[in-house]
Order: structure tokens, then C-alpha cells, then sequence
């Protein structure tokens, strides 16, 4: 019944033009920068001109990538991930819930909300907002984590046995909302969010909407993978070399 209508999106401060090669080509964005396709995603989800004309650089392009996807949401997953390796012998630690403090209570509450508050900005085609949600959460999580220091905890284990609880909440709950996180970004970010799967050794059912804001996801006692890196970090080097490429209109469109 409703059919969303954008503005126009730039490139480079002018307007996306074929005859003059003024454009960003996908298949030389995938030959440039393989297994980013996600970025790409991301970006143009981030800078979409839902009300307004907008601009896509490859400054922003980059920043973004560095800024939020590594920095905000890879980095959180992959501290997890690290962190329940080191401290929780790689698998999922239990929870204690006699022992849940009110960060820990707030962290649950966000992740619980988190579904109904996207899913309703989905809902309302206000796909930037909901992609500005779901890093957000991840945002919280990073604040959760530094707060709760599991990594200084862990070095009061030879004097305190019992400190161990507090180290399994914090990784108990990250690891829960690292798998809703999965589920969240997978209308946007659907590569990452099965290679999210794969960490997890969970099955793509997982992802199915209806399972965003639980806290069950990931079983007491189950064996997780190795980390991998979800995003790279983006060199000046390879941004000064599209902004040539595209100035010097050596990208060249596909001839059907």
C-alpha cells in the first residue's frame, strides 16, 4: 500500500551522472574492495536522502567504516568473543541471576526494547534511524563491558574464587545481545550477520525476527569458535586512489 520515495543522493557534492562517468560502478567497488560488500550497505543505508538530498564521499565512506563499523560494532563483538576465549574457556559462561546488578538489569532492558524500537522504525520506512538503533546498541554493549572491567575482575580470581560470577554475567549477557545483534543487522548487513553465524555455530533460523530481544539464544555450556574480524579497517591510500579513479573517470561501466 505504501511505496517510499527518497531524494537524490550525490556523489562527491554533484549529481550521479553515467554519460560523464560521474558514478560509483558495484563491479568495481567489489574488485577494489572484496568482501566489503556490507560497507557499501551500510554506508548508503547510513546516508540514504530519505527527506532531503545527500551526498556520498569517500571520506564519509571510510569514516564510517572505521568509525562505527570497526570501532563501535566489530570491535564489541570481537572483545566478546576474545574475552569469553580467555576467561570462560571458549564457552558460553551461565548466568547468575541472584548476582545481576543494575547495569546488568539495564542491559537487558535495552535488549529487550531494542526489537520493538526498530522494528517500528522499519515499519515507518525510517531505515537510517533503525540502522543508527542497532548501532547503537552496540554502542551500549562497549559501555557495559568497560564498566564492568571482566578483564581487571579476572586478576582477583587467585584471592577470590567467587569473582568468576561476575565475569560469567558480562560475558553471559554480551554473547546475548552479540547474537541479537546478529538478527538486528541482518535486514541490513545480511553477510556479516551470517558471518556472525558462523562464530557462533548457530543455524540461520536464528536470524528469524521473531527471535530478536530474547536472552537465550546462545545455550549455558556451548563451545563458540575462534573470533574473526567482522570489518577492516579502510587505508587513506585506498581512498585517495577512488577519489583519483573517479576524478580522473577511469571507472568504466559494464557494457550489456
Amino acid at each position: 500500500d505504501n511505496g517510499p520515495a527518497n531524494e537524490f543522493l550525490n556523489i562527491e557534492g554533484d549529481k550521479v551522472s553515467a554519460s560523464r562517468n560521474w558514478a560509483v560502478w558495484v563491479h568495481e567497488y567489489l574488485k577494489d574492495f572484496p568482501g566489503c560488500e556490507d560497507v557499501l550497505r551500510y554506508v548508503l543505508c547510513a546516508n540514504a536522502p530519505e527527506n532531503k538530498d545527500n551526498d556520498f564521499t569517500w571520506r564519509d565512506f571510510q569514516d564510517r567504516n572505521n568509525s562505527e563499523l570497526v570501532s563501535i560494532f566489530g570491535n564489541f563483538v570481537n572483545r566478546t568473543w576474545v574475552l569469553m576465549h580467555k576467561l570462560c574457556g571458549g564457552k558460553v559462561p551461565k548466568l547468575h541471576e541472584e548476582l545481576m546488578d543494575e547495569k546488568d538489569r539495564e542491559l537487558v532492558e535495552k535488549i529487550q526494547n531494542s526489537k520493538f524500537k526498530i522494528q517500528n522504525l522499519l515499519e515507518e520506512y525510517k531505515f537510517r534511524d533503525a540502522l543508527y538503533d542497532v548501532i547503537d546498541l552496540s554502542r551500549s554493549g562497549n559501555k557495559y563491558m568497560q564498566e564492568k572491567e571482566p578483564w581487571i575482575v579476572a586478576k582477583q580470581l587467585a584471592e577470590n574464587p567467587e569473582a568468576q560470577k561476575s565475569i560469567d554475567n558480562c560475558l553471559h549477557l554480551c554473547l546475548q545481545l552479540t547474537a541479537n545483534l546478529a538478527i538486528l543487522i541482518n535486514p541490513f548487513l545480511p553477510g556479516t550477520a551470517r558471518k556472525m553465524l558462523q562464530m557462533m555455530k548457530v543455524v540461520d533460523k536464528m536470524l528469524d525476527w521473531e527471535n530478536a530481544g530474547k536472552l537465550k539464544l546462545l545455550s549455558v555450556g556451548y563451545s563458540l569458535r575462534e573470533p574473526q574480524l567482522l570489518f577492516r579497517k579502510i587505508e587513506d591510500t585506498e581512498i585517495t586512489a577512488q577519489i583519483e579513479k573517479l576524478n580522473k573517470g577511469l571507472i568504466k561501466p559494464v557494457m550489456q
